[in-house]
């Protein structure tokens, strides 16, 4: 089966590196997006499908945009059975969809159809879910829309970041991927069309939604610690600046409530901080600018903080 695949960052590494170790497929090419500005210095780094596409030998190619016209006759060139799709970045075009023998492929990280969009994995753990998925689909126009060809589920647990729910989501679609080929070529899947009325959406997340209010409850601030990590990390302001918070555990309630973002005491390795209905978290790790991380511990002393001082805003 000759496929060209289209993917950007390390979630679609495992697919692609099944791909390439399985004789029944070859790889014809890979689209991913240009090189990114990163670091202090700004220097333009690949992303990590680029590289092992690179390391193997396979033509890269890495347009702006790829809906535009110039790009229509590369893909005719290529002549596709299947176009496989994981987390490329861009919308594709209808003719794009279109010019594979079997279709287009997307493996998409969530039990569609709900959470559709650009985040589901950080919505899923933010929004308290204890367990999602992988779903293979024919692509279709409209986002997220197409016919789901099989799923999978995995169980979320309460102290997994989207990092890490990620990486195991990606290592599961990895394998419904091949599974999902296999069938099609066979001919042995039955696509079925999404229910519209169950959609819910998972929009691409902000700098902005990582901010914790203290006035929700400990699960609900723990959730968010979680689900922002490792981009763009939860954070609060702390005497006018603002700290990033890594990890936590949601303790139960207060003996006596305070005022949330109040000092409640130390732990062994953290903090205990108010949250609102008179819930506690226990913050682990964090860190404030230009500092390196530390635990909640290492922060109070650093800081010399006492407790039932206001601390984070």
């Amino acid at each position: 089966m000759r496929i060209t695949f289209l993917g950007t960052p390390a979630f679609a590494v495992p697919a692609l590196k099944r791909l390439i170790d399985d004789d029944r497929f070859e790889i014809s090419a890979v689209f991913t997006q240009p090189d990114r500005p990163a670091g202090r210095g700004q220097r333009l780094h690949p992303g990590p499908v680029k590289l092992l596409a690179t390391e193997k030998g396979i033509p890269v190619f890495q347009p702006a945009r790829i809906r535009v016209e110039e790009n229509r006759p590369v893909f005719e060139g290529l002549r596709p059975d299947v176009i496989v799709v994981a987390a490329y970045g861009q919308i594709l075009p209808g003719w794009l969809l279109q010019s594979a023998r079997l279709g287009c492929v997307n493996i998409h990280a969530s039990l569609l159809p709900r959470y559709r969009g650009a985040a589901p994995i950080s919505w899923a753990i933010v929004n308290g879910e204890t367990s999602t998925g992988v779903t293979t689909m024919l692509m279709a126009e409209k986002l997220d829309a197409g016919p789901i060809l099989l799923q999978r589920e995995v169980a979320i647990s309460s102290v997994m970041t989207a990092g890490e729910l990620s990486e195991s989501l990606a290592a599961v679609g990895a394998d419904l991927l091949i599974e999902t080929l296999a069938a099609l070529e066979k001919g042995t899947l039955n696509p079925v069309e999404q229910d519209e009325s169950k959609v819910t959406w998972a929009p691409r997340i902000s700098k902005e939604a990582a901010r914790i209010s203290w006035e929700k409850s400990a699960r609900q601030v723990h959730d968010l610690i979680r689900g922002m990590n490792p981009w763009p990390i939860a954070y609060s302001m702390f005497r006018e600046e603002k700290i990033q918070i890594f990890r936590s555990l949601p303790e139960g309630r207060a003996d006596e409530p305070a005022v949330p973002g109040t000092l409640l005491g130390l732990t062994k390795t953290g903090i205990r901080v108010q949250c609102g209905g008179g819930t506690v978290i226990e913050l682990l790790e964090l860190q404030r600018p230009a500092k390196a991380r530390v635990t909640g511990r290492e922060f109070a002393s650093g800081s010399r903080l006492r407790p039932g001082e206001i601390i984070l805003r």
